[in-house]
């Protein structure tokens, strides 16, 4: 089975099919997609402007979507790195339960699902790479108010999803499953009160 590296070996190569490259852009996203393989599909597709069922893209267009991919994958690459540094040294001094970082990293392995979109067409417009380095960096800050990817405050809590965890708070604004370790009580607290509310309304 094809790797990541080769697999966009394929897409940059013009000696390729043009079908073959824009697969090989596909198969990319089992290996890496961040919203999720659908909703990172269709963000590569608006931002680089192919359509979804094009066999035919533009090359250029293929080749830029590409390289935003692989930008972002070096962001959680770098970040994979620090996390099992991180471990190596609890471990080493005696904290052998993970926290609930470590339950989050587990649902993200090889990043796929990292800033899930539970929605395939709501998804940030930001760069998948920035989009990522915000996630990180709220992991890393600990609880807050807002959505850690778009900074919007419209935060609903979600009993259906569509993946694991199954349930928790999503921002409306970006379409972002927020991990609900990032948020304080009370912002998850008002995120489940908003879905009463809407329930109410419906009725």
């Amino acid at each position: 089975m094809a790797g990541f590296r080769s697999l966009a070996r394929q897409v940059r190569d013009p000696g390729c099919d043009l079908a073959l490259r824009r697969y090989s852009l596909r198969k990319c996203l089992e290996r890496f997609a961040p919203y999720g393989h659908r909703a990172t599909w269709d963000h590569l597709c608006s931002r680089h402007r192919f359509g979804p069922e094009d066999r035919e893209p533009d090359p250029a267009r293929l080749v830029a979507a590409l390289d935003e991919l692989e930008e972002a994958r070096a962001v959680w690459l770098a970040y994979e790195e620090q996390f099992a540094e991180r471990r190596k040294r609890e471990k080493h001094d005696g904290l052998r339960r993970p926290g609930w970082i470590d339950d989050w990293h587990r649902r993200t392995w090889g990043g796929n699902g990292i800033a899930r979109c539970d929605d395939p067409s709501v998804h940030p417009r930001l760069p998948l790479a920035e989009a990522l380095r915000r996630l990180i960096a709220a992991l890393e800050a600990g609880p807050g108010e807002h959505c850690p990817v778009c900074a919007g405050d419209a935060i609903v809590w979600r009993p259906d999803l569509s993946n694991e965890p199954w349930f928790g708070p999503v921002c409306t604004g970006c379409g972002v499953v927020v991990p609900q370790a990032v948020l304080t009580p009370e912002a998850l607290a008002a995120a489940k009160r908003g879905r009463r509310k809407v329930l109410v309304s419906v009725a």
